[in-house]
């Protein structure tokens, strides 16, 4: 089992709200790569998206057991809600924000970082979500 995990999460929507998909890649401490996964969410917004992505991605990760977590997003508003630095006032990201905050209680240390969208893994997700949306419509 590994003890620290990388995640790359994205999630995208066309139109805002409008058909939205999620997309994650879990990798190990030693660069392989554990899970990598898509998905179509239907109607939602892109924050909303955002934040599905990265609680599937952090379920999946609970199952393996791993002690420490460090999650990559490119979304600046979902990042800085987790790290504390922006409230969440829209209703419907404070459910799934609260979600965020059980589910971190599965880990001894879990961190956010946001970077830039052309970060490799971070294309790679975008890809899948845009995959996904292509399939869908």
């Amino acid at each position: 089992m590994p003890s620290k995990l990388r995640i790359y999460s994205d999630g995208g929507s066309r139109g805002n709200p409008g058909p939205s998909a999620i997309a994650f890649m879990i990798v190990d401490d030693k660069g392989k790569i554990l899970k990598k996964h898509s998905k179509y969410l239907g109607i939602c917004t892109n924050n909303q998206a955002e934040y599905e992505a990265l609680i599937e991605a952090l379920e999946f990760a609970a199952g393996q057991q791993a002690k420490e977590v460090v999650c990559f997003l490119d979304s600046e508003l979902v990042t800085k809600h987790l790290t504390g630095e922006y409230k969440v006032k829209d209703p419907k990201l404070k459910t799934l924000w609260l979600k965020m905050q059980e589910i971190k209680q599965n880990f001894a240390t879990i961190s956010f970082v946001r970077v830039p969208r052309t970060q490799c893994h971070v294309q790679e997700v975008d890809r899948l979500v845009n995959e996904t949306l292509d399939k869908a419509s």
